[in-house]
């Protein structure tokens, strides 16, 4: 698999998960074990463009996929948008959930510009409108034990506009 860039080979237990693996095997420390049910979000990464919980996915399953942690995001030493747009508008406090939130931000940009509709989508057959509503409602699987909600909804809508 290439994570955050680089090819890198290992063998696992086919029980492993990706979260495991990453941060166990392969030292990336940017996906965090939160509840390691895949209900808190603070493990979310790429994968392949797509969002998933690393915590409930197999390792195995992600041969040959490209992931990309927060650490990956942006290009050499520039910052990646949405993380530039969390910083600015302060969408953190104590960091712990930040890394999978910002992943989370990314894919789900990437689903309303590719038409993906939501629960709240008005129209499910036009591109979504990026409301208050539907960015709370896409991003409700990611959740802040310090509640910066409001900030980071502000951090998705302006980085939506960058």
């Amino acid at each position: 698999m290439d994570v955050d860039g680089h090819h890198r080979t290992l063998t696992v237990d086919h029980r492993m998960t990706l979260l495991d693996a990453l941060r166990e095997r392969l030292d990336a420390t940017a996906p965090k074990k939160g509840c390691d049910h895949g209900q808190c979000g603070s493990c979310t990464i790429l994968v392949d463009g797509r969002r998933v919980t690393s915590c409930l996915t197999f390792a195995v399953a992600a041969d040959g996929a490209q992931i990309t942690t927060a650490a990956g995001l942006g290009d050499g030493d520039a910052v990646h948008p949405v993380a530039q747009a969390f910083h600015d508008e302060d969408a953190f406090q104590c960091g712990y959930c930040t890394p999978g939130q910002i992943c989370s931000a990314v894919g789900m940009l990437d689903e309303v510009k590719s038409g993906a509709p939501s629960f709240v989508s008005d129209d499910l057959e036009a591109t979504p409108e990026l409301t208050g509503a539907e960015i709370r409602e896409r991003m409700s699987g990611n959740l802040c034990r310090c509640a910066a909600y409001p900030n980071i909804v502000a951090a998705i809508e302006k980085a939506a506009v960058r």
